[in-house]
């Protein structure tokens, strides 16, 4: 599988996780580079758009995405 599109241009990873490098890593390896489908922030964003991704959202909130998807 392809890289997640939004990689490059993720907030999350390019800002929030600049101090824990090592961390970020396993998080890209798995939401980013894998299958990026269970990816809480890209399911928001495919769902509701970009603005409406939290910028601390984690990629393993998904029950949080899940609930902002349903509210819609």
């Amino acid at each position: 599988m392809a890289d997640c599109e939004f990689l490059g241009g993720c907030i999350f990873f390019n800002d929030q996780m600049k101090s824990m490098p090592s961390t970020s890593e396993v998080f890209k390896l798995r939401y980013c580079k894998e299958d990026y489908s269970d990816c809480a922030r890209y399911l928001v964003r495919m769902a509701l758009g970009k603005g409406a991704v939290p910028e601390d959202m984690f990629p393993n909130h998904i029950e949080h995405a899940r609930q902002m998807i349903y509210k819609g």
